[in-house]
């Protein structure tokens, strides 16, 4: 334990000096900002337009909703600090072992398991980090450029805020669920490779390769963890809440994507953090 514990401490003294760690925290945030920002500009040129030619959007109650907005901008931020932060897992102890400071470590009497374990709990605390930061400003920046509000057509309420509140709080919840397994994916690729170059490609071209070919697989994408969080081929629950929040009743919902999103991910993140503190016992440093 007292291993672990000056792995940990190793790690946040690190950290706080770190670009990447700041760059975790604060980049899908201020991504997903700048997004609302220039869809907002983008309806303000579009209704200006409009004015001038003495013309009117029709039913623009449904779409101008904050909350489809708030999604949005969740679902670029998650898709962003995925790819972030599998990124710098496969960085962690690829460039310790590179530098030499993994030698060090060891010659410390820090065991390689603490190395690892120290590694995923600091990852973990800078994506609950980012998550926060990433949730707060969007739904600041949706506020302060739409309005929050039910969806109401022809005066009827179609859905309630309450309503609402339960579908993003479901949406979020199974889009995060994944996320521990990304993170011991990058780590088990950065125990697996020799060099940093190599674990950072490895493990974004893996990932990126999971998003374009999960739609081929059919029903066996729902036993991959990353057929479940946001993507640039985006298949997770969230996504179909952006749709759901803004009144389209056109959305069909899988209970068994549901089911295997809730089940599924946290035995992959095992599997794979149990894989590479086997592994980084047998390796050379």
């Amino acid at each position: 334990m007292s291993g672990l514990k000056i792995a940990i401490l190793s790690e946040l003294f690190i950290g706080l000096r770190s670009f990447s760690s700041k760059l975790i925290v604060f980049g899908p945030a201020l991504i997903a900002s700048i997004q609302l920002l220039v869809v907002w500009l983008r309806e303000l040129s579009a209704q200006s337009r409009d004015s001038l030619l003495g013309s009117s959007p029709a039913n623009i109650d449904i779409t101008s909703n904050a909350y489809g907005y708030f999604v949005d901008g969740l679902l670029s931020g998650l898709m962003i600090l995925t790819l972030l932060i599998v990124a710098l897992a496969a960085y962690s102890i690829s460039i310790d072992r590179d530098t030499g400071q993994l030698r060090h470590l060891v010659i410390r009497r820090i065991s390689r398991p603490a190395v690892v374990l120290g590694k995923l709990l600091y990852l973990h605390l800078l994506a609950l980090l980012s998550i926060a930061c990433l949730v707060l400003l969007s739904y600041g920046v949706s506020a302060s450029l739409w309005e929050f509000g039910p969806i109401v057509e022809d005066g009827f309420v179609l859905i309630s805020e309450p309503e609402i509140h339960e579908e993003i709080s479901l949406g979020l919840r199974l889009a995060l669920l994944p996320l521990p397994a990304a993170i011991a994916f990058g780590v088990l690729i950065s125990v697996l490779t020799q060099t940093t170059t190599q674990a950072i490609t490895t493990a974004l071209g893996i990932t990126l390769a999971i998003d374009v070919f999960k739609s081929s697989l059919g029903d066996g994408a729902y036993y991959i963890y990353a057929s479940f969080q946001p993507s640039l081929i985006d298949q997770s629950y969230l996504n179909d809440v952006s749709r759901l929040v803004r009144g389209y009743s056109d959305v069909l919902v899988d209970n068994r994507l549901l089911e295997m999103n809730t089940w599924v991910p946290f035995p992959t993140a095992l599997l794979f953090a149990v894989a590479a503190v086997l592994i980084i016992r047998k390796i050379k440093i």
